[in-house]
């Protein structure tokens, strides 16, 4: 029931919520994308997904200098359901299409890659 409560608990800030919605719709982002897509300082931007990996929502992996996120697999069944419902959820919520639109106008020459 903890590790329920803890998930629950990590939705209950829009910051997280925008961050989940940017990740379900790209494979992976660093920090530097999320911030162009958020209009967010970093250090507000890796508090939020310090707390999205504590919860077991996201992972993270080195590619060189660069720390990539990603949302993190899950043997749940339920949390995939729970996922499932955010993407569609998520997907028609006007703050997360205006940021999915400036990661899209942040352009690939200007991403992590």
């Amino acid at each position: 029931m903890k590790q329920a409560a803890r998930l629950f608990k990590s939705l209950a800030d829009e910051t997280r919520l925008r961050i989940l919605a940017l990740l379900l719709a790209e494979e992976k982002l660093c920090v530097c994308d999320l911030m162009a897509a958020l209009e967010l300082p970093q250090s507000t931007v890796s508090r939020h997904l310090a707390q999205l990996k504590n919860a077991g929502w996201v992972d993270d992996r080195r590619e060189g200098v660069w720390v990539y996120y990603s949302l993190a697999p899950s043997d749940i069944p339920s949390r995939g359901e729970l996922q499932a419902f955010l993407a569609r959820y998520l997907a028609t919520e006007p703050v997360a299409i205006a940021d999915r639109e400036r990661l899209a106008g942040f352009g690939q020459g200007n991403r992590c890659a």
